[in-house]
């Protein structure tokens, strides 16, 4: 159960938030794809305890499943 990920169309404009706060799931979910250290992340948000950042990307798993997204086909130039 993801119940630590708020959408509230008052705040932030309904973008996904973590427990209210205004601290979106897409800004933790890349910051982690960007290698930075749970331990970075929580001292960069100190609000944000250490099970928000699981669910946020728990969070991006699930919406990116929800989705079909346009992947670029590679192509090899002999």
């Amino acid at each position: 159960m993801l119940d630590r990920i708020t959408i509230n169309p008052d705040k932030m404009g309904g973008v996904p938030c973590l427990r209210g706060l205004r601290i979106p799931v897409s800004t933790v979910v890349g910051m982690v794809g960007e290698g930075i250290p749970d331990a970075e992340i929580l001292a960069e948000f100190p609000d944000l305890q250490p099970e928000d950042s699981r669910q946020a990307i728990q969070f991006a798993a699930l919406a990116v499943d929800e989705r079909q997204l346009p992947l670029l086909t590679a192509t090899c130039d002999s």
